[in-house]
């Protein structure tokens, strides 16, 4: 994060916001392997089609471009 301003009020604001950033980026991490790991063996045993299985991977890849669009709203309160 960095301060654009030389206002070191919103210093607190900053690392709460970045904190933020690294625990929504985390989520993210784990949404796209958690559901890769769940569509590889769904696949190869057969359990799901292979077009069931990219709607699947396509929905958790616009949750985790969505996801961070929270950040967008994020305010001092949130903390």
């Amino acid at each position: 994060m960095t301060l654009m301003a030389d206002d070191l009020s919103k210093l607190p604001l900053a690392v709460a916001l970045s904190r933020a950033s690294r625990r929504i980026s985390r989520q993210n991490l784990w949404v796209s392997m958690g559901v890769v790991a769940l569509l590889i063996p769904a696949t190869l045993f057969g359990w799901a089609e292979i077009g069931l299985a990219v709607l699947v991977h396509e929905g958790s890849t616009v949750v985790v471009v969505v996801n961070p669009l929270r950040l967008l709203g994020y305010t001092e309160n949130d903390r």
